[in-house]
């Protein structure tokens, strides 16, 4: 079972994978770590990314298809994988498929969690932790018991995290409404596109999901 969750920040995509990778036995193979290990690796491929990412340049698609293939082809993604990350483009989408068709391999489910861009605004501007033993809170969700008190260690400093301000949140909504956009038409005339309603409570976008792979 080969899968793609897409979701902005703050859609709880990330938690969704987690569940899926316990439940099903699948790999998540996320781009960023996937050149991170390369590069620790000093593989050739970790090599060649390398000396892109200290030039400034960025990793050109077809060494994120070879690195995404090499992991494929491990032993540990038998069950299957979730990407995360990827694709971004129209471009990627048919580098991606193009290199699981030559291994008679293919995405079998697109999940996408469709969430409300004001509420996720409000979820994620709201975030903030203790700074000394990183507890996490919420101006609505989640307040401190006693106010500027946390509750686990007692430290009274807390800090907010730059790219949660509202003005961010909203620009980093607005990069991945316009990145994903372009890809939903190429796997909805694949019929593999789903779209799950993200605002539920994380158990109920979990079974949603769940059911939609289950029973295709």
């Amino acid at each position: 079972m080969n899968l793609i969750i897409l979701g902005p920040p703050g859609a709880g995509k990330g938690t969704q994978c987690e569940r899926l990778v316990e439940t099903f036995g699948l790999v998540q193979l996320s781009t960023g770590d996937m050149l991170r290990a390369e590069v620790t690796s000093g593989s050739e491929l970790g090599k060649k990314a390398k000396i892109l990412i200290d030039a400034g340049n960025l990793v050109p698609d077809d060494l994120i298809i070879a690195m995404i293939s090499s992991q494929i082809d491990r032993p540990s993604t038998e069950n299957g994988f979730i990407l995360d990350g990827f694709p971004r483009t129209t471009a990627q989408a048919n580098a991606l498929h193009k290199m699981l068709s030559e291994k008679s391999l293919k995405i079998d489910h697109v999940i996408q969690l469709a969430v409300d861009e004001e509420i996720i605004v409000s979820r994620l501007s709201g975030r903030f932790s203790c700074a000394k033993c990183h507890a996490g809170y919420h101006d609505i969700f989640k307040k401190p018991n006693k106010d500027g008190i946390c509750d686990k260690c007692g430290a009274q400093e807390f800090l907010r995290r730059s790219d949660d301000k509202p003005e961010t949140v909203r620009s980093r909504l607005r990069a991945y409404r316009e990145q994903t956009a372009p890809i939903l038409p190429f796997y909805d005339e694949k019929g593999v596109l789903k779209v799950v309603d993200g605002m539920g409570s994380m158990e109920d976008v979990y079974n949603t999901v769940r059911e939609i792979i289950l029973n295709g």
